[in-house]
């Protein structure tokens, strides 16, 4: 992976726009091998585009279950809800599957920089993610998503303080922050003070505050906002995909909305509600050191002797084995050097 964390002001030489494009669409539901075939076909479309970043969004791999039960309710959970959990689990992506070098090929086939959303399978859990992969197709980093949403929680697991990457790159310093992530305060600082430029918000929010939010962010951090979501209807979810949408195939399921917004919160490209969609913008980031002239969140508009922000970045475990017994040898191992060779390996 390249390195995910650098000073502020160290950035590229600004001299070409950079093409990007926001790819606003529904994955196969539950299907993973066509709905990894759906982002290759994409990416290679929004390529002959001209786009160098690509960007999708939230959990298209492989599906959103929006208006899903999995039969539970306070205290109970139905056993068709446990079979349309394991259904779901195996439409998730396994990190350096053969599903995951797809992807990995399609952004180095295409020479572009492609960001992602995946339910990504770890052990028995899922976790909503996004990864970045870049134009060698090499994994340049990982996000897994800190606070899943109200009942998102019943289905995916919590991230951690490892995966926060703000990634440089020959086209600009780019992270992801997932839908309801952004409205975490903290968690965007984070993001601003690691410098990021190009703001991805992998997202399954279409509400009419949404927009605001996108320009209100890209304003208060001086980024420009890439806002990705998906545009789905019922005949995109198998029909075993039990919802309180009922079973008409031309039904919204996700209304779409997505954008893209300047340094100064200024509407790029609109939000865009009519379908299945590539939206395209060349990006100047020159506006974004034209923007920071009068405010710069995390420089000299911060106030570092009146605020601080401690983030916690050591990667999380189930497992702590803090008492080994000794070696065979009758060596004594003292708790503390057990301790420290536990965190080395992890």
């Amino acid at each position: 992976m390249s390195k995910s964390w650098m000073q502020v002001g160290s950035g590229p030489e600004r001299s070409a726009p950079v093409e990007v494009a926001v790819v606003q669409a529904a994955p196969v539901g539950f299907d993973l091998q066509r709905s990894v075939q759906k982002v290759i076909d994409l990416t290679a479309e929004a390529a002959r585009q001209g786009a160098k970043l690509v960007v999708f969004p939230e959990a298209f791999i492989s599906a959103y279950p929006r208006g899903m039960s999995f039969g539970v309710v306070v205290g109970s959970r139905k056993p068709e809800g446990r079979e349309l959990f394991r259904r779901y689990y195996d439409s998730a992506l396994s990190l350096h599957s053969p599903e995951f070098n797809r992807l990995s090929e399609a952004a180095r086939r295409n020479r572009v920089h492609l960001v992602v959303g995946i339910l990504e399978r770890d052990g028995g859990t899922l976790h909503c993610a996004v990864l970045f992969f870049g134009p060698t197709g090499a994994l340049l980093g990982k996000h897994r998503k800190l606070m899943p949403t109200a009942a998102e929680r019943l289905i995916w697991g919590q991230g951690d303080g490892s995966t926060l990457p703000v990634i440089q790159t020959e086209i600009g310093r780019m992270g992801a922050v997932i839908c309801w992530e952004n409205y975490m305060p903290l968690l965007r600082h984070t993001m601003y003070a690691k410098g990021i430029e190009l703001y991805c918000v992998p997202t399954v929010d279409s509400r009419e505050t949404w927009l605001p939010s996108m320009r209100h962010i890209a304003m208060e951090g001086r980024v420009f906002v890439l806002s990705a979501a998906q545009f789905a209807r019922r005949g995109d979810y198998p029909d075993y995909f039990d919802t309180e949408f009922g079973e008409d195939p031309a039904t919204v399921v996700s209304p779409g909305g997505s954008c893209i917004i300047g340094p100064l919160g200024d509407v790029i490209v609109a939000p865009n509600f009519e379908g299945e969609v590539i939206l395209r913008a060349s990006l100047d980031l020159n506006a974004i050191d034209r923007a920071r002239f009068d405010f710069d969140p995390v420089g000299h508009y911060a106030r570092p002797d009146i605020f601080q922000l401690t983030v916690d970045e050591t990667p999380r475990s189930n497992l702590r084995i803090v008492n080994r017994a000794p070696a065979a040898s009758g060596a004594e191992i003292s708790n503390n050097e057990t301790e420290a060779k536990e965190a080395k390996s992890c």
